[in-house]
């Protein structure tokens, strides 16, 4: 299962600006994005004993023109005996689910300030001024978008900037996954930690109570700051992963994180903590390494799907699991170790 080559598309050097907040004109980015069919990166392996799973790193945005060409993939799932959903988190009956640690308010019908506050009396005047260029270009005229909490809005004005520059978050990987699933007639196995809260409708309640913080304003910031200078970095990440290269994607792990971040300001709030919901982050890794456990233990073949940050991290899901296998090879080591095997006409052995 040999990844393609690949070949970066370019993308635009960025244009002199000045200063954050200094209340000049958007610079122009001129983002250049692949389109068409594309290889994506190669599977990542993990191995112990005869088993073997087989881990897809995802990211986002990607590329909005691009359709994946998934046969190394598809290879995979059709022999499957396990597909692992991505790791997430449920709290409560009546919050829902969010995927890694991502506890996007929206979900929790808290969308708007408390007391119907608008940004422009949230925000410090700099901050509002950017935010309110930015809108005009890539929203317009919304002025319910000016109710919703910090986070909440900026991070819709990110999306309408992703798809200003043909870029778009989702809906790249999950439908060839649930297509094959689909034919299989095989369902896919949740990594979800569910964590009970005995009051759901009151931790609710008082989220919405909960006012502006010093993380609100560092969230719109960081991200009126991608915006307006790091489409560019945001559409090579993007291109990296659609063209299948892992040293661009490794060069740049961690870029626009900040935005996973803004999402994730709930579990920050004092909500959060009296719950115990703000140490959730190693709970999640740990339900997710025992199923990926569990997997191997079980199945020849299995399939999952983490982030490349999480695949690249010295901290992330992969490098909780690599004590417990015997091998982990990344896409281009795989290929090393067949092309070798091929060649001296044995069976490939991995290095731990």
């Amino acid at each position: 299962m040999a990844t393609a080559a690949s070949a970066q598309a370019p993308v635009a050097d960025q244009a002199p600006a000045g200063p954050p907040g200094d209340g000049g004109a958007i610079v122009d980015m001129n983002v250049v994005v692949v389109s068409g069919f594309q290889p994506g990166p190669g599977l990542w392996r993990v191995r112990r004993g005869e088993n073997t799973l087989y881990i897809l790193g995802t990211q986002s945005p990607l590329p909005k023109a691009m359709t994946w060409r998934s046969d190394e993939a598809r290879e995979v799932l059709a022999e499957a005996g396990a597909v692992l959903g991505p790791p997430g988190v449920v709290v409560g009956r009546d919050i829902g689910v969010f995927r890694g640690l991502t506890m996007l308010p929206a979900a929790m019908r808290a969308v708007r300030n408390p007391d119907g506050a608008t940004l422009d009396e949230l925000l410090p005047a700099d901050v509002y001024q950017r935010w309110s260029v930015l809108k005009a270009r890539y929203i317009g005229r919304d002025r319910g978008i000016e109710r919703k909490r910090p986070a909440i809005a900026v991070h819709q004005l990110y999306r309408a900037a992703l798809d200003a520059n043909g870029l778009r978050e989702g809906g790249v990987v999950a439908p060839v996954i649930n297509e094959v699933l689909k034919a299989r007639g095989m369902e896919l196995t949740s990594t979800t930690l569910e964590i009970k809260l005995d009051d759901p409708r009151a931790a609710l309640a008082d989220f919405r109570k909960e006012g502006m913080k010093p993380e609100d304003v560092a969230c719109v910031r960081d991200t009126l700051d991608l915006i307006e200078r790091g489409l560019p970095q945001v559409a090579a990440r993007a291109n990296a992963w659609a063209v299948g290269d892992l040293d661009v994607l490794r060069a740049t792990a961690g870029y626009g994180s900040q935005v996973q971040a803004c999402l994730s300001s709930f579990l920050q709030t004092e909500t959060a903590r009296k719950r115990g919901l703000d140490g959730l982050e190693a709970q999640v890794r740990a339900h997710w390494v025992a199923a990926a456990d569990a997997a191997l233990a079980t199945h020849r073949v299995s399939f999952a799907t983490l982030s490349v940050n999480d695949l690249l991290g010295a901290s992330g899901f992969l490098a909780a699991l690599r004590p417990r296998v015997d091998a982990v090879l990344a896409p281009d080591e795989a290929d090393a170790v067949e092309d070798d095997s091929e060649s001296e006409g044995t069976p490939g052995a991995a290095a731990p």
